[in-house]
């Protein structure tokens, strides 16, 4: 199984929010909206509530909207007969007889022609289509997943989105949290990836310190789990079998680490009580973690070893 499938896993309350919601929803038939940046996980999302769904031993179908072109959208979606315009020497399906009994997923929805967003309002409101060149209608039962990355409310007020399509599909919008928001799960990852990545390659594992999971987690990963990913196996084949410390990581995120820092901690000039303040962040380490000592050793850059003796010091439970 690839490390892909890995991608959509965590433990932070952030996204099991989104995994529980999508388990509840993925027992229903009704069109699903999952929204979030770009790398986050959409699609594997979409994959996931398909294959717990009554659907899961029919097809998927997924069609990138933005890669569609636009002259042969129609044809594309709901297919056509011979000679149904120039060049249709041979009918064809479209995906949505192609997803009949499944799902079909159609990422970068926003993107969409404006001449399909009417016939695939129809079809969701009837189940039915008509292909190029027939008179009557078919039927096809399909389960519909939309996916974005844009905000399709700016794009309803430019006018280059259909209301009516956008109130249809929005029925259970689910959004999936960017990695920097997720607590906890650059470090759950790290370990799931690295593992699933040597495995893939066979190339022995690196190992990442302490400090180096502290600075990767405190980097804002624009790219979200697909540039945590693309780095990962970068590490992988140029470090294999090697520790990986602060220094051995880009510029840009100990950088990141160090100014994130110093911008959050600044020395009253009244003074501090250091080891207030050290509990203080003990406690906040073991609430974000929910308890678990190796996690919150990890948000503060400690070996689990350090944080219990801290912890038997201060006398925390």
């Amino acid at each position: 199984m690839k490390s892909e499938n890995d991608m959509i896993n965590g433990n932070s309350p952030e996204l099991m929010e989104v995994l529980r919601a999508a388990d509840v929803v993925a027992a229903t038939d009704v069109a699903i909206l999952i929204t979030g940046e770009t790398g986050t996980g959409k699609d594997l999302l979409a994959r996931r509530i398909h294959n717990t769904s009554h659907r899961h031993d029919r097809p998927l179908i997924t069609v990138n909207c933005a890669a569609l072109p636009e002259a042969l959208a129609e044809s594309l979606f709901f297919g056509h007969c011979q000679g149904a315009f120039t060049d249709a020497h041979n009918p064809r399906r479209g995906f949505i007889a192609e997803a009949d009994g499944g799902t079909l997923l159609l990422d970068e929805i926003g993107e969409m022609p404006a001449q399909v967003q009417a016939k695939l309002l129809r079809f969701l409101e009837s189940g039915e289509y008509q292909p190029l060149g027939k008179v009557e209608a078919r039927h096809a039962d399909v389960r519909l997943i939309a996916a974005t990355n844009s905000n399709l409310e700016d794009a309803v007020e430019a006018g280059s989105f259909r209301r009516d399509l956008y109130y249809r599909l929005n029925v259970v919008p689910l959004e999936v949290p960017p990695l920097r928001k997720r607590t906890g799960d650059v470090a759950n990852l790290l370990q799931t990836l690295n593992e699933k990545l040597s495995a893939e390659h066979g190339i022995p594992a690196p190992s990442y310190t302490d400090a180096a999971v502290m600075a990767m987690e405190s980097y804002s990963w624009p790219g979200n789990v697909r540039e945590l990913r693309n780095f990962m196996e970068r590490m992988l084949i140029l470090s294999n079998g090697r520790d990986i410390d602060v220094t051995n990581l880009p510029q840009e995120m100990h950088a990141q680490s160090q100014s994130s820092i110093s911008e959050l901690f600044r020395l009253p000039e009244c003074g501090l009580n250091l080891e207030a303040l050290e509990i203080g962040l003990m406690n906040q380490a073991l609430q974000k973690a929910n308890g678990n000592k190796s996690r919150a050793a990890r948000l503060l850059g400690l070996t689990r070893d350090t944080f219990l003796y801290r912890l038997k010091k201060y006398a925390l439970r």
